[in-house]
């Protein structure tokens, strides 16, 4: 066991981990949940992310350390976008800013032209005139030639961002089948601008166990778990797998992407020595998509239940306060990632027939374009002043947060993804004691159901959710006692999930030692 990567001399760990994932780490709570518990439990804990600008950033989530590398993305777009397409669109400029150019070029020289035009009118100078009546024309004319050249670039830029024509169908395809899961390299070799920028930092910090966040961190810690062998060393690899891949609504509008992430996550989950995920339901999904020998272990997205004295120390801000209403003010809350498929939507459209509630959404980047577009909404239903948009807390603080709110909703779409699995949010509302609204997804709308600690309604569908609204509010003590049901909210908190991970841990290195509680490990100041 690799002792030697103690962080400090004064500390013995029972081997170091190195996690990653493919964000910024602030805002994903599971991530954070993970390595500050494990390092809590004696382990050697970095976590490496992605940073957003060219600088690495680094900090600490208790004794676990995080560093944010930088990911140039040069290979984000395909080899074919860097060539002329001479066959398929002769006219069109060959990639990059010398179209634009053109064209800007010769509006400045038309531009020049007319107002020499109109010196030589103020001067009453013919010759000058005359001088200009060819270069006016021929600028006139070079003008509607690269205003053509122009729209074939334009075009053909559109073109191969749809990629529906019948060639790019046949291309698309005949990768798939000549290479199969290795596709992903034609399709979206933006991958390996991840495995490029951590693989090296990986290799450098010589883990015995890489746990490797969601399907684009697979691939990089698969990799990296082998070259280590290929050096003696004895390493393991941890997959949790966050999301059924083939189920979601894909990140990126381009055709190859979700074709090329399927693909590259086949290649490399059989390299994995164990997989972690989020429901029972989707551990058995990927088992038989992935043919996995042992069913996936679950580690629900379970918030705290208790907090260190250091962050309860803080003050938790108030939520009612950002919003600027009272606590007599009906308040409907929504917390977690910003998207059209995340039904915030119904929330807003909901509002003109909720004339006395409040909304607030609680996100990561308060002016995206969505949250502004629902903005503008909002204003149109003349219930601007009723939704509130206010940004992230640290995620131990999430609870106590959205405990100022009446009711917790949960409006997401019918995608595969949403079907499968109880989600970070549930878990938060549920144990901030907050009736739910959900909408009728497979696996929560039946957990809703089956508590009875809210109501569900049908997904996008306003009338029905104004419904379940004032059915909740109408009642709201009722829903809430669920929660005094013994054991209901002791089987969804982090403590225990932590415990469920650190056993994935001690099985892979079974030389590791027991795990440590917070009496074992010695008193140190953090950073």
């Amino acid at each position: 066991m690799a002792v030697e990567n103690n962080t400090s001399a004064d500390r013995p760990v029972r081997g170091r981990i190195v996690m990653l994932v493919d964000n910024g780490v602030n805002g994903d709570s599971r991530v954070q949940k993970e390595a500050r518990s494990a390092a809590e439990a004696g382990w050697d804990v970095v976590l490496l992310g992605k940073a957003k600008g060219k600088k690495e950033q680094t900090w600490q989530i208790g004794d676990a350390q995080i560093r944010l590398l930088p990911v140039p993305g040069p290979m984000s777009r395909r080899r074919h976008e860097y060539r002329r397409a001479v066959l398929r669109s002769p006219l069109a400029y060959r990639p990059g800013p010398l179209a634009a150019y053109r064209r800007q070029k010769l509006k400045a020289r038309r531009a020049d032209l007319n107002v020499r035009l109109i010196l030589a009118k103020q001067e009453g100078s013919a010759l000058g005139r005359l001088r200009l009546v060819a270069p006016r024309f021929l600028a006139r004319f070079l003008y509607s030639w690269v205003k053509l050249r122009h729209r074939s670039t334009m075009a053909l830029e559109k073109r191969r961002k749809d990629m529906d024509s019948a060639l790019d169908r046949f291309t698309t395809a005949f990768w798939r089948k000549t290479m199969g899961t290795r596709a992903w390299r034609r399709l979206d070799p933006h991958l390996w601008d991840f495995e490029l920028a951590y693989g090296k930092v990986i290799d450098e910090l010589k883990p015995d166990l890489v746990h490797a966040n969601d399907f684009r961190m697979l691939g990089v810690g698969a990799r990296a778990t082998l070259r280590a062998r290929a050096k003696g060393q004895k390493v393991k690899l941890v997959w949790d797998a966050h999301e059924f891949l083939p189920g979601i609504k894909p990140w990126s509008p381009h055709p190859r992407w979700h074709v090329a992430q399927c693909a590259h996550e086949l290649e490399y989950s059989r390299h994995a020595d164990a997989v972690t995920t989020v429901s029972d339901t989707l551990a058995g999904m990927l088992q038989e998509r992935h043919g996995l020998k042992a069913r996936p272990t679950v580690v629900l997205n379970a918030p705290d239940a208790e907090v260190s004295p250091e962050q309860a120390a803080e003050p938790v801000p108030d939520l009612r306060e950002l919003c600027g209403i009272g606590h007599d003010v009906p308040l409907t809350v929504y917390s977690g990632a910003a998207a059209h498929q995340r039904g915030l939507d119904t929330m807003v459209e909901s509002l003109p027939q909720l004339p006395d509630v409040h909304t607030a959404f609680v996100v990561l980047n308060t002016d995206s374009e969505y949250m502004r577009a629902l903005r503008a909404r909002a204003e149109e239903l003349g219930v601007g002043d009723r939704l509130h948009i206010v940004p992230y807390v640290p995620h131990y603080q999430v609870v106590r947060f959205l405990a100022a709110a009446d009711l917790g909703v949960i409006p997401i779409h019918h995608w595969p993804n949403h079907e499968i699995a109880l989600i970070t949010k549930f878990f938060e509302y549920s144990h901030a004691r907050l009736p739910l609204v959900v909408s009728d997804v497979k696996t929560m709308g039946s957990m809703v159901e089956q508590t009875g600690q809210g109501e569900v309604f049908r997904a996008e569908d306003v009338e029905d959710y104004v419904r379940a609204v004032k059915s909740v509010l109408g009642d709201a003590e009722r829903y809430r006692s669920v929660y005094d049901k013994p054991g209901l909210l002791d089987q969804w908190t982090w403590e225990a999930q932590a415990d469920v991970l650190d056993e994935v841990y001690s099985g892979l290195l079974p030389g590791s030692g027991a795990r440590q509680t917070a009496e074992q490990r010695p008193v140190e100041a953090r950073t």
